[in-house]
């Protein structure tokens, strides 16, 4: 009963608010009712627009720069296959992100888009007794179609068109006439394409071609830029290669730089430009030396040669007729006592000398040395270093944080760091310079960490902090153009009420002479507790009879027992 009660006082309460509320919505002006239910209605809106925002899906762009014929043709296609797309005037097409995949597969089997170069495809479906020109020419496309796709794959080019000019070759002329090429280019807004990658569209095609030179391709951007001539520069030692590699060596002895010292003096507190200068020269060089003759035992033996001769010499020379008999042949071998001279020979030499030589030679290992040397290219020849630091945070003479220089022995510690972070060599001319100055950016403390905060939050938090923005906006115009005038005309009529009361109960006690005393109101107020609890009583015999009686005669008892007296009653 009291649940019921307690229900019944809360509906009560509810429908005097309501009521409350519609009087003094009804006692506004038409410019407040106006005013308020504006708010409202744009409070309303806020909170619908805000979880339509939310629950809106994400959408990706599926293909940019659509011709109209191509652009009403995918959007068909979207259309049978009921997925959800935008379409942008600059001719950007976008489906949601769950679903771009599946669209790019079954459109590419439909053959959208269309507008695409045409490559080997072209000779799929030839024709049964196509003419040979009509075979050239679709060849030729085909050819141009895979060269621009290839072309377009670079990341700073949008488009590409190639055109070929290709003689027809025969076996009747000794000077057969080169082919040429020419390359039309349309970049991205803002990009631009270095001499190395005009280098390389240029082998490309040339490399696709036979017999096409690589002076016969010609490049042009969308701004009639001739590209081409870029490849010239290295005739004047001026290769966009080398010039790349330059930058690329100074980049990482720059990044090496920063990255040391970031870590003591913040990322932003740094900034550091290295010059380098690259020798490119190309030199090979081949060297000979011999060393000197060493000592026989210390040398190493290559060959040895040994001659040796033995011999007997007759004091009386030869002598006899020359001829025919003095050619004559020895006689038949006989014992060397007895046997005869031959006749028309010379007499045997009776008596002689004895005659003897020995000749011998050596030949030793001559030490020598064979050097190739092949200078590498790109080497460093000097290096010249600035760095730039900012001043350290710290507390200045009156105890506030501020910028301080650092100190000798901190710019000496910065400085050797430098130089071991780019291999500095006194040797070859390197020079180091560190300054350490104010930056002209640079925030007090406070101010630039309370910046860094909000600025990452903005960026992390974009969306978000849109609709915050948004919310803070109409609260504001609530508060200000709408519930405080509300609250100015409420306490007006509040005092208005308060004045009339008081000139009520004025006119009352002057004219019937009625005013209530203290005890009165008093009174007054039993009473109606009185009401209030009578009522209440009313509804809970109604409800539940039984309890009340129950309740009604324990209280008879208890008041009969205390008339019939006890032990402590008097008479």
């Amino acid at each position: 009963m009291a649940e019921v009660s307690v229900a019944a006082d809360n509906n009560l309460i509810t429908a005097r608010g309501f009521g409350v509320a519609r009087e003094r919505f009804a006692a506004l002006s038409s410019g407040r009712k106006i005013g308020l239910m504006v708010a409202v209605a744009a409070v309303i809106a806020l909170i619908v627009g805000n979880l339509l925002w939310s629950k809106e899906p994400a959408y990706r762009v599926l293909f940019t720069n659509i011709p109209d014929k191509d652009g009403g043709a995918i959007v068909q296609s979207l259309q049978q296959m009921n997925v959800p797309y935008k379409l942008d005037p600059g001719g950007t097409i976008s489906v949601t992100a769950d679903k771009i995949y599946d669209v790019r597969l079954k459109l590419a089997a439909q053959g959208l888009p269309k507008s695409g170069n045409a490559g080997f495809e072209l000779l799929d479906n030839q024709k049964f007794g196509v003419s040979q020109f009509a075979e050239q020419v679709n060849y030729q496309r085909a050819i141009e179609g895979e060269l621009a796709r290839s072309i377009e794959t670079v990341a700073s080019v949008s488009k590409a068109r190639v055109h070929l000019a290709m003689p027809k070759q025969t076996v009747f002329l000794r000077d057969q006439q080169k082919p040429t090429a020419s390359v039309m280019l349309t970049l991205y807004p803002g990009r631009i394409l270095d001499g190395g990658q005009v280098a390389g569209i240029i082998h490309l095609v040339s490399s696709s071609i036979p017999e096409l030179p690589i002076k016969n391709v010609t490049i042009v951007d969308q701004d009639g830029n001739l590209l081409s001539k870029l490849p010239e520069m290295s005739q004047n030692n001026l290769d966009p290669r080398q010039l790349l590699y330059v930058q690329h060596v100074e980049k990482g002895f720059v990044e090496r730089v920063e990255t040391i010292l970031a870590p003591l003096v913040g990322k932003e507190n740094v900034k550091a430009e290295v010059t380098a200068q690259i020798d490119f020269a190309e030199i090979e060089q081949t060297s000979e030396s011999f060393k000197p003759n060493s000592p026989p035992n210390s040398s190493a033996m290559r060959s040895q040669q040994t001659l040796d001769l033995q011999g007997k010499s007759s004091s009386e020379s030869a002598g006899g007729v020359p001829g025919a008999l003095s050619n004559q042949p020895p006689g038949a071998a006989a014992a060397p006592i007895t046997a005869p001279v031959a006749s028309g020979a010379s007499e045997a030499l009776s008596s002689g000398s004895a005659n003897s030589r020995k000749e011998a030679t050596i030949n030793y290992e001559v030490d020598k040395t064979i050097q190739h040397v092949k200078q590498q290219v790109g080497g460093v020849k000097r290096l010249s270093a600035a760095v730039v630091l900012n001043y350290k945070p710290g507390k200045g003479k009156d105890g506030k944080m501020t910028y301080l220089p650092f100190s000798p022995q901190e710019m000496t510690q910065i400085n050797n760091l430098v130089r071991e972070a780019i291999g500095y060599n006194k040797e070859r001319g390197d020079s180091v310079n560190v300054v350490n100055a104010a930056f002209a950016d640079s925030l007090p403390l406070e101010e630039k960490k309370i910046k860094d905060q909000a600025l990452a939050y903005i960026q992390t938090n974009a969306t978000d902090v849109g609709k915050l923005a948004l919310i803070a906006i109409v609260v504001l115009y609530l508060l200000l153009f709408v519930l405080r005038p509300l609250m100015k005309d409420m306490a007006k009529t509040r005092e208005e009420a308060r004045i009339q009361e008081l000139d009520f109960g004025e006119t009352l006690g002057t004219d019937g002479d009625t005013e209530q005393s203290p005890e009165e109101d008093e009174n007054q107020n039993s009473l109606a507790a009185y009401e209030v609890l009578l009522q209440k009583a009313r509804e809970l015999a109604k409800d539940d009879p039984r309890m009340v009686a129950t309740i009604l005669r324990e209280w008879m008892l208890s008041s009969g027992d205390d008339k019939g007296g006890g032990p402590n009653k008097k008479g």
